[in-house]
């Protein structure tokens, strides 16, 4: 409080810069390694390519995260999209991804826009996270090198797959957190509808928030809020559903029995090796980053306060049963509910680093 003020700005600016580096390398890595799995891509992914997410005939569930696709033909239908083509330079696909050609797209000019939407929230989610961060009293250098850490490390989380609403997820979700420590529970109801229209799931973190608005409302108060904010994402997501009830694919996938198999063999090598930042890591999902894991875990969780930790134990009594029984095993993407516990958990171990405990003073002998 006490920094000149030009101090003060270059702190700011070296803020933002980090911030905006460490976003870009995160969204680079990730879509170096996905793209937005277009077919004749290294993440191509048949049934839920990007021509099929756009003209609304990709797969169940998929189909139902609509909230870029629909901006994306919005805007592709107010904006002048043939002056838009022409002025295109013929390069511009070399300029997004080596190798991936814009011209040979079906819908280009949505192309771009998905392409600047997902960056964007990427970005966004970085000072979301920060303030966050910063919201439960954590020193903001701190706040800061948890948040690039954690953007360093989202990449990896995905080890079968990532797509384009996953970075809009976490900046949701994020926020939603942020609103439910510094402002009342309606701040959240926009968020809420568009965090629902990016993904469905989204609904189920509305119930993570409770443990935060009790902690400055009454019981009575914060149940109202996690009813109306659960009603505003069955009032978003039931239409979608509804609209793509023809669409192939189901509501859900199972796979229980591959988890079974997955955990009775932990030790196959194709578990082993993930490839991101064009580079050969230990897959998140191998038994060194499982171990990592749950050693980063086990030593951050005594960090965070009560009312955090409810928040946590919510989130994993929802999201561990549906990982095991409806995702693929090894893919730790699809704990998403749990990322935001993820980032308070690192920042409370670079914490404890930083500033270790001191210890007590020993007693003079009598």
């Amino acid at each position: 409080m006490n920094k000149p003020r030009s101090a003060l700005l270059y702190d700011r600016i070296c803020l933002i810069v980090l911030l905006i580096l460490a976003s870009a390398a995160s969204f680079s890595a990730f879509y170096e390694k996905w793209h937005f799995r277009e077919m004749g891509t290294r993440g191509s992914y048949a049934g839920v390519e990007f021509d099929r997410m756009i003209d609304g005939s990709a797969r169940r569930p998929y189909i139902y995260r609509q909230l870029l696709p629909d901006t994306a033909n919005w805007l592709a239908r107010v904006l002048p999209v043939d002056a838009i083509t022409r002025r295109m330079p013929e390069d511009a696909g070399l300029r997004i991804s080596a190798g991936l050609d814009l011209r040979t797209k079906v819908h280009p000019v949505q192309y771009v826009i998905v392409y600047i939407a997902t960056y964007l929230s990427a970005l966004l989610a970085a000072f979301a996270l920060y303030w966050l961060l910063t919201a439960v009293n954590l020193p903001p250098p701190t706040a800061l090198f948890a948040t690039v850490v954690f953007l360093l490390i989202f990449p990896l989380i995905g080890v079968k797959g990532g797509y384009f609403f996953d970075y809009p997820e976490l900046l949701f979700m994020a926020v939603a957190v942020w609103m439910a420590l510094k402002l009342d529970w309606w701040w959240i109801i926009p968020i809420a509808a568009l965090g629902t229209w990016n993904k469905e799931s989204f609904l189920l973190f509305i119930f993570t928030l409770y443990p935060l608005f009790r902690r400055r409302r009454s019981r009575l108060i914060s149940l109202l809020g996690v009813s109306v904010l659960v009603a505003v994402c069955v009032a978003v997501y039931v239409p979608i559903r509804i609209h793509f009830a023809h669409n192939p694919g189901g509501s859900v996938e199972w796979h229980l029995k591959d988890q079974f198999v997955f955990f009775l063999h932990p030790f196959r090598l194709g578990t082993w090796i993930d490839r991101t930042y064009d580079l050969m890591f230990p897959a998140i999902s191998s038994p060194i980053g499982v171990i990592l894991l749950i050693w980063t875990v086990w030593r951050g969780w005594r960090f965070l306060p009560p009312w955090l930790k409810r928040h946590a134990q919510i989130a994993a009594v929802i999201n561990i049963p549906l990982y095991l029984f409806f995702c693929e095993p090894g893919e730790f993407r699809d704990l998403s509910l749990l990322l935001i516990t993820f980032v308070l958990i690192i920042a409370f171990n670079l914490q404890e680093w930083i500033e270790p405990a001191q210890p007590k003073p020993a007693e003079s002998p009598a």
